[in-house]
C-alpha cells in the first residue's frame, strides 16, 4: 500500500474538524442548512490555513444525500466517491498550471451539461490569482450568472491580484493564521492517532515554528518521524529545522554587546570553520536578536526552555531596545551586501568588528542626549566662555568693516581702476556681455599667472602660421603676444601691451583654442595645453575684494 503524507491522511473531513476558522465554518454551515448556498465563493488566506479543505468539505456537503447539521455524512455514495476522487461532478483545478483562456473556455462549455450523479457540479479553482487576464475575462460572465446546477469555489493566497470584477461576483471568506494552541491541539490528535511518542516541548516548538500554517506544522512532524529515534525530542526538532545552537549564538551576541572584538571574531570563526553558511548564520543571529528583543518587550520566549530563557533574560538586561534594533537593521543590510560580493567572509568579519566598535550607537546617543545631565557652569564642561565672547566680538567687528568697505565701493565706483587707467563704460559693458557668453567657461579654464621665464622660440612661427591658414582674427589677437613654458605640458601666452576683453573672447572660442593647441602640440611633438597669462593688479576690483575676504578671514563671494 502506498504511503500517504500526514497532512493528506489527516485532512479535515467535516467543518467540526477544521480548527481555528469558526467564523467561516459557522457561516457556511448555516447557508447549507438554510438552503442559501451561493453560486461563487472566494477563500482567501495564507498557506496551510484550511482553504482547500473547506472547499472540499463544502463541495461534499451541498451534494451529500444525508447532511448532518451542515456537515457531509462522508458515508453516502456521493461523499465516498468524492473522498476517493472518482466523482466527476466535483472538479478540482490548479490555476497555476491551467491558466490559459482555453482552460477556462473548456469550463464554460462544460457548465451547460447537467451533473452526472450529484446535485451540483462544483469547480474548485486553487491559486486562482495565477489565471491570465484573458482567462479572467473568459470566466466573468459564467461566474456572474452560472446555471443553477453549477457552483464555483475559488482559493487564493493573493486576492489583491484578482480583478475587481471577479471579487465583486464572489462571497469572500478570509482565513486567518492559526494560533500555536490550535496547531498544537491538532498535532496532539495526530500523535495520539498514529501512536507517535513526542515530548511536550517538541510539540510546542513545532507549533511555534509552523507560523500559523497547519500544513507546515504537520510536515515538520512528519520530517521528525523519518529519523531513527524512538522518541521525538525538542533537540531533534531544532536540529532538523536548522535552529542554531543556543550556546553558540548566545556567545556571539554576548560578545557583541560587550564590544569584545577578539572574542566575537573567534566565536564567528568557530562556526564558519564547521562549514556553516555565512548567510544562514547572519539570519540565525538576526532571529535570535529578535527573540531577545521580543522577550525584553513582552516577556515571551515560546521557542526556548527554562535554561535558554535565563540566558535570553541576561542578554535582554544587558542591552537596550535601541541597541538590539540597531544590530538587527545593520545585520539585515550586511546580509544584502554580502550577496553582491565574492569576499563574503571578509565582509562578515568586518561587519562583526563594526558592531563591536560601538559605531551603531552614535545615533542612539544623539537621540538620547536630553537624558544626560546638563552642566550648569563653565568648569563642568571645560569651556572658557570669555574667550568665545571675544571671538564673536572680533567677527562682528570684521563684518562691520566689510560692510563699510562694500558701501564705499558702491558709492564711489571711480576708486576702482585697472592699472591706473580709467575703464570706460563701453569697454565695461562689452566685458560683461562676453563673459556671460559661451566662452566664459573657456576663459576660466585658460587664465593663469606667470610662473616661468622660459621663452617659446617657435611662437612667432605658430602665430605666422595662423595668418597663412586664414585665421585672421585669431592672428590679430595674438600678433603682439609672446609665449613661455609654464611646465613641460603647458605653454603660457603673454600680452605685454595688455589683453582686451575682445581678444580674450576670440582666443577662448572652442575652434580657436583647438587650432592653437594643435599647432603648439605639433611643434613640441607631444600634447600640450594653452594658458593665458594675466598679471595680478593690486588696485583692481578683485584685489580689493580679496583684501576684504582676507581681513575677514572667511570665504566671501561677491555676485554681480
Amino acid at each position: 500500500m502506498s504511503y500517504t503524507a500526514l497532512y493528506r491522511k489527516y485532512r479535515p473531513a467535516t467543518f467540526d474538524e477544521l480548527v481555528g476558522q469558526d467564523h467561516i465554518t459557522k457561516t457556511l454551515r448555516n447557508q447549507i442548512v438554510s438552503g442559501r448556498v451561493g453560486h461563487a465563493y472566494l477563500f482567501n488566506g495564507g498557506r496551510g490555513t484550511g482553504k482547500t479543505s473547506s472547499a472540499k468539505i463544502l463541495a461534499r456537503a451541498i451534494n451529500c444525500l444525508n447532511p448532518k447539521d451542515g456537515n457531509p455524512c462522508n458515508e453516502c455514495e456521493i461523499c465516498k466517491a468524492a473522498l476517493n476522487g472518482s466523482l466527476t461532478d466535483i472538479v478540482e483545478m490548479d490555476a497555476a498550471s491551467n491558466n490559459s483562456v482555453e482552460d477556462i473556455r473548456s469550463i464554460r462549455d462544460e457548465v451547460n451539461f447537467l451533473p452526472t450523479v450529484a446535485k451540483y457540479r462544483v469547480y474548485i479553482i486553487d491559486e486562482v490569482h495565477m489565471l491570465s487576464i484573458g482567462a479572467f475575462n473568459a470566466l466573468l460572465k459564467t461566474l456572474e450568472e452560472p446555471p443553477e446546477h453549477v457552483k464555483f469555489i475559488l482559493a487564493t493566497t493573493e486576492p489583491q491580484k484578482l480583478p475587481a470584477t471577479i471579487l465583486s461576483r464572489c462571497q469572500r471568506f478570509d482565513f486567518k493564521k492559526l494560533s500555536p494552541e490550535y496547531i498544537k491541539q491538532r498535532l496532539t490528535h495526530i500523535c495520539e492517532s498514529d501512536k507517535i511518542d513526542i515530548d511536550p516541548d517538541a510539540l510546542n516548538t513545532i507549533s511555534v515554528l509552523a507560523e500559523g500554517a497547519m500544513r507546515d506544522g504537520i510536515s515538520i512532524l512528519e520530517r521528525c518521524l523519518q529519523e531513527d529515534s524512538d522518541k521525538i525530542t525538542n533537540d531533534l526538532v531544532k536540529k532538523l529545522v536548522g535552529l542554531p545552537k543556543i550556546e553558540t549564538i548566545n556567545k556571539i551576541l554576548n560578545n557583541i554587546l560587550d564590544y569584545n572584538v577578539e572574542e566575537s571574531l573567534n566565536s564567528v570563526n568557530e562556526v564558519l570553520d564547521d562549514g556553516k553558511d555565512i548567510s544562514n548564520l547572519i539570519w540565525e543571529i538576526i532571529k535570535f536578536v529578535r527573540d531577545v528583543l521580543v522577550y525584553k518587550t513582552t516577556g515571551n520566549a515560546d521557542l526556548y526552555n527554562e535554561d535558554e530563557v535565563a540566558k535570553i533574560k541576561a542578554l535582554a538586561d544587558k542591552a537596550t531596545k535601541e541597541r538590539l534594533m540597531d544590530i538587527i537593521f545593520y545585520l539585515s543590510e550586511l546580509s544584502n551586501e554580502i550577496k553582491m560580493t565574492t569576499q563574503k567572509t571578509i565582509m562578515f568579519q568586518v561587519g562583526i568588528m563594526k558592531l563591536c566598535n560601538n559605531n551603531l550607537n552614535t545615533e542612539v546617543k544623539t537621540n538620547t542626549i536630553e537624558a544626560t545631565p546638563i552642566a550648569t557652569n563653565n568648569a563642568n564642561i571645560g569651556v572658557d566662555f570669555s574667550e568665545v565672547d571675544d571671538r564673536i566680538s572680533n567677527i562682528e567687528n570684521k563684518l562691520q568693516r566689510t560692510v563699510n568697505a562694500v558701501q564705499k565701493l558702491i558709492s564711489n565706483p571711480g576708486v576702482i581702476n585697472n592699472s591706473g587707467k580709467n575703464v570706460d563704460n563701453d569697454t565695461e559693458k562689452k566685458t560683461k556681455s562676453v563673459t556671460r557668453g559661451a566662452e566664459n567657461q573657456n576663459l576660466k579654464n585658460i587664465l593663469t599667472t606667470k610662473t616661468s621665464d622660459v621663452k617659446v622660440e617657435c611662437w612667432g612661427k605658430i602665430v605666422t602660421g595662423l595668418n597663412e591658414a586664414g585665421k585672421k582674427m585669431l592672428y590679430s589677437s595674438l600678433a603682439n603676444s609672446t609665449a613661455c613654458e609654464l611646465n613641460d605640458m603647458t605653454v603660457g601666452i603673454e600680452f605685454p601691451q595688455g589683453l582686451t576683453p575682445f581678444d580674450k573672447t576670440v582666443i577662448a572660442r572652442s575652434e580657436n583654442l583647438s587650432e592653437l593647441t594643435k599647432l603648439v602640440s605639433m611643434e613640441y611633438g607631444k600634447p600640450m595645453n594653452i594658458r593665458l597669462i594675466e598679471n595680478a593688479n593690486e588696485n583692481s576690483e578683485d584685489s580689493v575684494i580679496d583684501s576684504i575676504a582676507k581681513d575677514l578671514d572667511l570665504p566671501l563671494n561677491i555676485i554681480d
